[in-house]
């Protein structure tokens, strides 16, 4: 079986397939056909290694593999030094499982209308964990287990994405079996593995329920390791399906998924980190608008403060709004476009 430790190496993703581990640095909002755009990095912490590792450097294969192989490791690996700083600086605060599984728990009870659904929440003198309901999910009338998988969930500001997988504490560092995963993505991935025989089948279904699972993050790295984790989920739980890994063009296809549905994005203005830029205008004709290109042929400009940023208005942003793909109508759209306007 592949590698299913808590550190994810690069270099293991690098040497099954380049090609997978392109596409999950991949930015679908700023690549075109001609020309792939990765998601960069978005903070400081690597800035001290140079070329390649400053704030608004592109995360490529290079600085990630080889010898730099080890340079992304997940949260509870770092050292408590930089643990402190990215929580000075982003706010950065993980999740215990307990806690993930416990606010997972309010979301399927109420989807459905019973409790103790995939476990009971055991709190022992403080010390809290989960005992697994191992018995096949029974579903409410007139809902299918197709339905539950289908069911679209987003994590905001996601980091390593403790609520969509769990393969490990993102706190502690322990990892996690299969069967006493707590995501809402593990959620789906078992109730795939209740009701299929058949790897086709399996795979149809597991499809569908990664194209309904969602997320967003602006730091570069903890990205790299959600998408990691999502991937290696798919792996984990096609072995213990089936007792041997999924194809490679089978983790292609997953790959392509997870790196649509899992994206760079500033959550409160709905664009990519740090995209928005100044408006230029004519003085005296303040409607008119140039490209930034036209700047240094532009005279007597004055330069104006992006509208979505100054009235805190998400739908007004001068910056780059994140895309994602809706898999049902197989189209393609803004993440703000989701949002009502007042």
């Amino acid at each position: 079986m592949i590698d299913p430790l808590v550190d994810i190496k690069e270099n293991d993703i690098f040497e099954l397939s380049p090609e997978l581990l392109n596409t999950l640095l991949k930015d679908h909002t700023l690549s075109t056909d001609k020309c792939q755009v990765n998601i960069f990095w978005a903070t400081d912490n690597y800035a001290d290694r140079g070329k390649g590792y400053q704030y608004g450097d592109q995360i490529t294969i290079e600085a990630i593999t080889g010898s730099n192989g080890n340079v992304i490791v997940p949260r509870a690996i770092k050292s408590r030094e930089q643990q402190q700083q990215r929580s000075r600086e982003m706010a950065e605060v993980f999740t215990p499982s307990w806690i993930c599984n416990k606010q997972n728990n309010l979301v399927d009870n109420a989807w459905f209308g019973r409790e103790g659904v995939f476990n009971i929440e055991v709190d022992n003198h403080g010390s809290h964990s989960w005992v697994v309901n191992t018995k096949p999910v029974v579903f409410p009338e007139g809902k299918t287990w197709r339905d539950y998988i289908n069911e679209n969930r987003l994590e905001i500001t996601c980091g390593e994405a403790p609520y969509l997988v769990s393969r490990y504490d993102t706190v502690t560092g322990e990892p996690i079996p299969v069967e006493r995963r707590i995501g809402l993505l593990d959620r789906k991935l078992r109730i795939v593995g209740e009701n299929t025989s058949t790897s086709t089948e399996w795979l149809k279904a597991a499809q569908a329920a990664y194209m309904s699972i969602y997320g967003y993050e602006w730091q570069g790295d903890n990205l790299v390791l959600a998408r990691e984790a999502l991937l290696y989920t798919f792996i984990d739980y096609y072995y213990a399906k089936f007792g041997k890994d999924p194809v490679l063009k089978s983790l292609q296809h997953i790959a392509d998924i997870i790196s649509w549905n899992l994206w760079q994005m500033d959550g409160l203005k709905g664009v990519i980190p740090n995209s928005c830029v100044k408006l230029p205008k004519l003085k005296n004709e303040p409607s008119s608008l140039f490209s930034l290109e036209d700047l240094g042929e532009q005279e007597e400009l004055t330069l104006f403060d992006c509208p979505g940023c100054k009235n805190k208005d998400i739908h007004s942003h001068t910056g780059k709004y994140a895309l994602i793909k809706d898999w049902k109508e197989n189209k393609v759209l803004t993440f703000v476009s989701l949002l009502k306007q007042k």
